[in-house]
């Protein structure tokens, strides 16, 4: 048997009641789901129990291996015995998603790789359309910046540009020692649920270097940290004597649409 110890050298939660409450936060109404990363099966387990139609992505080939090995729901090819279930091994940064489904929205699940959380978040909104819902677990402080509210110090990018999208709750900490091996770091359980915004309401390549080119300073004055954006341009526009934290994710919108008069 392939010994999940090999695999890629992460960490792998061993906690099957931890795995089962993860996969129950999501949506009772959910029809189809994609889990991200699988690894050795401790979501896929409770995921194959429910009746929705499931496809797991896998970028590894020793933990397809596992998972065929582990679960008879898929064949030696990989095919799966019913209709409803798939796996694949690719990358999910990589993916095509419209037709996954056949063009039908999807839920994402998984224990997110640490040092590619925020890419599968960011490539999520590039299919917010059809990705209604995420569950995940990420490390304790990614979480904690994706929920953050203005003011606090842990306000950044990633809570602009994530929640700009979806709503996000912060479910539950998970501890180092129900992992194989233990990681240095605390992990975290996140909701993302799609939002009512529906348009940008500004320029959305602009509103995004606005809120990156304000956060990488966010030490300065947004007056100071937006001179890169200006150039040999004057602006006379409101939140120029504030730092980027302070501002709300409307308040980056109207800045985003002044910015856009003078640029």
């Amino acid at each position: 048997m392939v010994r999940a110890k090999k695999f890629l050298g992460q960490h792998f939660l061993k906690d099957k009641n931890i795995a089962k409450k993860i996969v129950d936060s999501l949506d009772a109404a959910t029809k189809n789901i994609l889990e991200v990363g699988p690894g050795t099966g401790v979501l896929t387990q409770f995921l194959l129990q429910r009746p929705e139609n499931l496809k797991l992505v896998e970028i590894d080939r020793e933990s397809i291996a596992f998972l065929k090995e582990t679960y008879p729901q898929f064949r030696a090819d990989g095919t799966p015995e019913n209709k409803k279930i798939s796996l694949y091994q690719d990358d999910f940064l990589e993916m095509e998603l419209n037709n996954l489904f056949e063009g039908d929205s999807f839920s994402v699940i998984g224990n997110f790789p640490y040092n590619i959380s925020s890419q599968i978040f960011f490539k999520v909104i590039k299919y917010k359309e059809i990705i209604p819902e995420v569950v995940g677990m990420v490390q304790k402080e990614v979480a904690e910046r994706m929920v953050a509210s203005p003011g606090k110090k842990t306000y950044g990018i990633l809570s602009v540009l994530l929640q700009r999208w979806y709503n996000i709750e912060y479910l539950f900490t998970v501890d180092e020692n129900v992992f194989v091996p233990p990681p240095k770091v605390k992990s975290a359980v996140i909701k993302m649920t799609r939002n009512d915004r529906q348009d940008m309401q500004c320029n959305e390549e602009l509103f995004i270097r606005l809120v990156k080119t304000t956060f990488n300073q966010r030490r300065k004055t947004i007056r100071n940290s937006i001179k890169p954006l200006l150039g040999d341009k004057t602006c006379d526009c409101n939140f120029l004597n504030l730092r980027p934290e302070q501002l709300s994710i409307t308040q980056f919108i109207d800045f985003t649409n002044e910015l856009e008069k003078i640029l």
